[in-house]
């Protein structure tokens, strides 16, 4: 039980650097995350995000 909760501990440490690692690149505008192939569509107040682009590079990257 203890290594599963130093596993969920490790995991949120991991996420929470990229989390800050990703606000912070935000705030300096770089398109991080945003790789042309991702389509943005908004009408009125309905807005839907596919990431075309970044599903094909993790299934990539995760594969190798």
């Amino acid at each position: 039980m203890i290594n599963t909760a130093r596993f969920f501990f490790l995991i949120g440490i991991i996420f929470l650097a990229i989390g800050c690692l990703l606000y912070l690149a935000a705030k300096v505008n770089l398109p991080i995350g945003r790789p042309p192939g991702d389509f943005h569509i908004q009408s009125g107040n309905v807005t839907a995000y596919l990431p075309c682009a970044t599903s094909i590079l993790l299934s990539i990257l995760l594969n190798k």
